[in-house]
């Protein structure tokens, strides 16, 4: 029991040394760079998915269960697709810029998926989805390309990138709470890391 209770005190927190709380988002020049970097380097799959990340504003764990067929209808990529939030159990509507559409019917052309499929599929079977590990990897090694820090941005900079670039341009933060699919307006002010008074005067 002695043992135990000082492994439980010497144990190193998983996130000593590295930056917490929120991951900044994007701005549209490193988009841009990320996506002329990914280009560059053929990296079909990576482009069309980062492309997605930043339409879709799904969470980590809900990108990768989207299936072909939810955001295509045979070969045509649907300008607006659903994803399904596993936190809320709540589905969310987005739309798919033609940069997005362009990616993703390339990388379905080249990797030859039926509807039933997994759109991003694990390396091992097309059978299963891509797990959080590979996702988070993809997005570190996208924001390194770069020249980014990657302890600074993380899967949630996607979902957070296209959330904040529309609330600069139109402040309509209810807008932006029915594209992240949050409840309350209150989660949407947290998420975007502006001042609640702020925020409800704008609301106003």
């Amino acid at each position: 029991m002695e043992a135990n209770l000082y492994q439980t005190a010497t144990r190193i927190p998983w996130n000593k040394g590295k930056p917490v709380g929120q991951k900044a988002p994007l701005c549209l020049k490193e988009i841009w760079a990320i996506r002329i970097r990914l280009q560059m380097e053929k990296r079909t799959r990576d482009l069309a998915l980062f492309n997605l990340m930043i339409d879709a504003k799904l969470r980590g764990r809900d990108l990768p269960g989207l299936r072909v067929s939810d955001i295509a209808q045979g070969n045509r990529i649907l300008p607006r697709a659903i994803g399904m939030q596993q936190k809320t159990k709540r589905p969310v509507q987005f739309e798919t810029t033609e940069q997005t559409r362009t990616s993703l019917a390339s990388w379905m052309e080249k990797a030859h998926l039926p509807g039933n499929l997994f759109l991003f599929a694990s390396r091992i079977t097309s059978s299963t989805r891509l797990s959080t590990r590979p996702y988070a990897r993809i997005v570190e090694s996208c924001v390194e390309s770069i020249g980014l820090d990657p302890a600074a941005y993380g899967t949630h900079t996607m979902r957070r990138t296209k959330a904040t670039l529309i609330y600069r341009k139109t402040k309509n933060l209810r807008a932006v709470q029915l594209l992240l699919g949050h409840a309350k307006l209150e989660s949407t002010v947290r998420y975007l890391g502006i001042e609640v008074d702020d925020a409800l005067e704008i609301a106003e």
